[in-house]
């Protein structure tokens, strides 16, 4: 719709709105998180540790990678490693449920990787980009904190002060996150139909290899470290999807001279939900549910 029909979205193509827009996606995944998620963590910390390091060591090199051997223009390239050093997406929640992994190891490492963003963030694009086009680290930084941290705690207090309140709004709460997502893709596409439609196999091939190469390496390295089943899963899940839609707010204001960078996020986020998907099925149906097992070790 948002390329057939660009203006009934371009109106709506405002810092401001996509900025409360995401805020409010990421309140949506604070209701689901209890203090409990956050002790849960001292109880599983080599598992979320792996995942937390393959989140910020892969996704960011891969974009780097990516984008320097396709040779993509600077827009498309800041944004492709704007992707990739972004946290996990609230989308792998529900794609590591449909895979039959591990949910409650998916959400602790969406909110360590979700926090950590505030600080890893920024410093991985300045990092990577730099040396291709001024970064804005505390623009970046005030961005990560306003549409992620402030919103993701609040929604951690409302669980906790109006348990029964938020009881009520949790059934729609992941389907209002998914429409929030949709939203700023629309659009970011809309802005950008025409860009879209001229650049759009590039785009398609670019996300494909971070994401599908996110998927592969993440599902490697945890088998590596002795994790097979559900774990392997999940970590996999994990490091392939983003948080695009925080990828293309960030691109949005911390990048005003490269228009187009956002248009990135909002291709990745389609790619990541179209490549997780699939692959959630394949494990679900195809491949024995095998059991959260790790190897001791010697």
């Amino acid at each position: 719709m948002a390329l057939c029909w660009p203006e009934w979205f371009i109106a709506l193509n405002q810092g401001s709105i996509m900025v409360l827009v995401l805020a409010f996606v990421m309140l949506c995944m604070g209701l689901t998180l209890t203090l409990d998620d956050f002790r849960r963590i001292a109880r599983m910390p080599r598992a979320v540790g792996i995942g937390f390091a393959a989140q910020y060591s892969v996704m960011p090199l891969l974009g780097w990678g990516v984008a320097h051997a396709l040779n993509l223009p600077p827009h498309f390239a800041v944004g492709l490693i704007l992707v990739g050093c972004c946290p996990g997406g609230t989308a792998s929640n529900l794609v590591t449920y449909i895979a039959g992994a591990d949910v409650a190891l998916s959400v602790v490492m969406t909110v360590c990787s979700t926090m950590a963003a505030i600080i890893l963030t920024p410093l991985l694009t300045q990092l990577l980009v730099g040396a291709m086009v001024p970064v804005d680290t505390w623009m970046l930084f005030k961005q990560t904190l306003q549409v992620v941290i402030i919103p993701v705690v609040l929604g951690v207090l409302l669980n906790r002060w109006v348990p029964r309140a938020v009881a009520g709004v949790m059934p729609v709460a992941p389907l209002l996150s998914v429409i929030g997502v949709c939203f700023i893709c629309a659009v970011v596409f809309a802005a950008n139909a025409e860009a879209i439609l001229a650049y759009g196999g590039e785009l398609v091939l670019a996300t494909a290899l971070l994401h599908g190469g996110g998927f592969l390496m993440g599902y490697s390295f945890a088998q590596m470290l002795g994790y097979q089943g559900q774990s392997a899963r999940t970590i996999s899940i994990e490091v392939g999807m983003q948080n695009s839609g925080l990828a293309i707010v960030l691109a949005k204001q911390a990048f005003p001279l490269l228009p187009l960078a956002p248009v990135v996020g909002a291709v990745s986020a389609v790619m990541h939900s179209l490549l997780g998907s699939l692959l959630a099925v394949i494990w679900r149906t195809r491949v024995p549910r095998l059991p959260q097992v790790k190897v001791p070790a010697p």
